[in-house]
């Protein structure tokens, strides 16, 4: 199966839609991936991916141990900018077989005597439990185990151990792999996936002078590993790929363990294959990858998120709306009849002249507002794409290339919105608007590219695949100055000529003075932040699981739904806490409620130590410690500056109807 991850797009829209008139039944294909089709005897080749670890969170190449080798060389498959940011290094390996051709034990390779420091490594590595990923037709290689807790119940994972280590202390490779390979025979050939192959401008596999289509899909792939303990002087003389008399061939066994690891002992590799045809359809075989426990709880979620926003609601349009008609009413009242009715007056109208004032630091919260919204739009519609099946797992990275690519294409909305709020902030004066438009362009992509470049040198010393490499570093360096930065300038070029909103009162000259609080304000901003906190911590868990765990995340349709209720509740936030400090007669509303929302932040945090030490707790050494926490500040960093340009949005919409609906002396 090849990858259509951007030049088709556009194609299989239209084709799907054609088939779906003229062959309704089709199945339904992701969208970027076609299937590749094998006849019986055609060589498959398995491939291998970083080792991993859910300890250590730094990855390493699979070849920096004593693996067996392809006989022609090790080769790099071809990655994408997502698949080398998530730290993804993809290589040929040995393990190869033939379509329907089971085969009993063959040997693979001898290694040499382990000099010391090389066994100390795979030590080192079982320790940390790391995992090998090996790959048949873009599909990772699966591993079923006995739940401890529940016998009858398999556990699902990908990838398998490098080796375990035993209850005397010793330490055990799984050197022998009993594959199974899932295949479903194909009865003829779909018009999408005709269309979809000529569309890639390569050719489908097909059968009997290309009328008809055959052969045979790969749908599953699994593994179970066995540590044998092979005698290295019997297979001297064996070559890669001959047959070996193995003990795993009465029964591999991953509980009984053999190969010893041992200084100047050498390692025999060996493996199997068993071809099983399977009734899974193609289009379903990234299901039992997908499929992730836990709906009820999600809906639980989205239930909870509902209950958040509801009450919100309620205080926004019961209680806010009905108190300002009666204090409308009380103003119509007094403004009709003469006399010292200035005296009368309480409330928000008192600062009618200096609700619009400029806030401190303009250009600060131009900056941050403008930032927000282009991580807000990335978001939105990243989750939009992944959640309409256009970022498929079959295609390695894409997620993280989609991301990168609509945060640089929504420079234009950073640049475009700070201009804008810094013009509506000095009524109209465009002056010092370019400095406004470089400081959008520089602040968060900055401290994110300051953050990435450090703890990229840290993974560059430690040899870990996790760092970018060197090219890669200034290419991203480059679509930052070249891309980012122009389209940035050049929304703010136009909003420099858009119109700016104009104020419904006029601002005094001289600012009246607030009055002394018995609470500071900021208090009740720091606490607001637990609402919109509450609508997303339930699915932040799985995010924070697919992070740091490795557990695959594709409920994209919950969390579509979680973020449109996260905004609802973010704007509803930010329009209470600016009410409240409008009644006070405290006029200084622009940061309070930028920062009413943007506090979820803070329980982000509290959030993410809580992970560490409860869920993460087994998260070994310094650098993978140094690797979290960079990164949890950064996401944090980022939802506060989404959340509060919602919150300083709604805000500021309901002042301008608000003064606006009031008749002032």
């Amino acid at each position: 199966m090849a990858p259509l991850c951007t030049s088709t797009t556009i194609t299989f829209l239209l084709i799907l839609l054609i088939d779906s008139v003229h062959s309704p039944a089709a199945a339904f294909y992701l969208p970027g991936s076609y299937p590749q089709r094998y006849r019986p005897g055609d060589t498959l080749a398995a491939k291998v991916n970083s080792l991993t670890s859910p300890s250590s969170k730094l990855p390493y190449p699979y070849y920096s141990l004593p693996f067996c080798t392809p006989q022609d060389g090790v080769r790099h498959a071809a990655e994408n900018l997502g698949e080398l940011l998530l730290g993804d290094r993809i290589e040929t390996s040995p393990y190869r077989f033939s379509m329907l051709n089971n085969t009993s034990p063959l040997f693979l390779c001898r290694t040499g005597p382990l000099p010391p420091h090389t066994a100390e490594l795979i030590k080192s590595r079982i320790d940390d439990a790391y995992q090998v990923n090996l790959l048949l037709d873009t599909l990772p290689v699966m591993r079923y185990v006995k739940n401890t807790i529940a016998p009858d119940v398999l556990l699902r994972s990908t990838g398998f151990p490098v080796g375990v280590r035993a209850d005397d202390g010793e330490y055990y490779v799984y050197n022998h792999l009993k594959l199974t390979v899932l295949v479903n025979k194909q009865n003829g050939t779909t018009r999408v996936e005709t269309l979809m192959a000529t569309a890639d401008g390569a050719e489908l596999i097909s059968f009997n002078g290309g009328k008809e289509g055959g052969g045979y899909t790969v749908v599953g792939f699994e593994v179970v590993p066995c540590s044998v303990d092979h005698d290295a002087a019997a297979v001297k003389d064996k070559n890669m790929y001959d047959e070996i008399a193995s003990k795993a061939a009465a029964g591999c066994d991953p509980s009984v363990v053999g190969m010893r690891v041992k200084d100047n002992r050498s390692l025999v590799f060996s493996y199997e294959v068993t071809f099983v045809e399977s009734s899974i359809e193609w289009p379903s075989r990234w299901d039992a990858y997908l499929e992730m426990g836990g709906a009820k709880v999600h809906w639980f979620s989205i239930l909870n998120s509902i209950v958040v926003v509801a009450f919100l609601a309620a205080i926004v349009l019961v209680i806010l709306l009905r108190t300002v008609r009666r204090d409308l009413a009380q103003y119509e009242e007094l403004g009709s009849e003469s006399g010292a009715q200035a005296d009368e007056l309480t409330g928000w109208k008192l600062v009618a002249g200096d609700v619009f004032r400029e806030p401190s630091h303009p250009v600060l919260l131009c900056v941050l507002v403008g930032d927000g919204v282009r991580i807000l739009g990335m978001g939105v519609v990243t989750i939009v794409f992944a959640a309409l099946g256009f970022m498929s797992p079959a295609c390695r990275g894409a997620l993280v290339t989609g991301m990168l690519c609509f945060y640089l294409v929504l420079g234009v909305a950073a640049g475009y919105t700070a201009v804008v709020v810094w013009k509506t902030v000095r009524q109209g004066d465009i002056a010092g608007w370019k400095s406004v438009a470089w400081r959008a362009s520089f602040a968060f992509p900055g401290v994110g590219f300051a953050v990435f470049s450090v703890l990229n040198c840290v993974l560059w010393y430690n040899g870990s695949t996790g760092a970018v490499p060197f090219l890669l570093f200034l290419v991203i360096l480059l679509l930052w100055f070249f891309v980012s930065v122009p389209l940035t300038l050049a929304g703010g070029l136009i909003a420099s000529r858009v119109r700016h909103i104009e104020f419904p009162v006029k601002t005094n000259k001289i600012a009246r003075q607030v009055p002394a609080a018995q609470c500071s304000p900021w208090v009740f901003v720091a606490v607001a932040g637990m609402l919109p906190f509450g609508t997303l911590f339930i699915e932040l868990f799985f995010i924070m699981s697919s992070l740091w765990l490795g557990r695959v995340y594709y409920v994209f349709g919950f969390l579509l739904v979680v973020l449109a209720l996260l905004v609802t509740v973010c704007a509803e936030v930010s329009v209470v806490m600016t009410y409240m400090g409008l009644c006070v007669e405290d006029w200084r509303w622009w940061w309070r409620a930028f920062f009413a929302s943007g506090s979820v932040a803070l329980y982000i945090l509290g959030y993410a130590v809580y992970y560490l030490v409860f869920d993460l707790h087994s998260l070994a050494g310094p650098v993978s410690a140094a690797l979290y926490v960079g990164y949890s500040l950064l996401m944090a960093l980022a939802i506060m500056l989404a959340t509060g340009a919602v919150g300083l949005g709604a805000s500021f919409c309901f002042v301008h109807y608000l003064f606006s609906t009031v008749k002032l002396d």
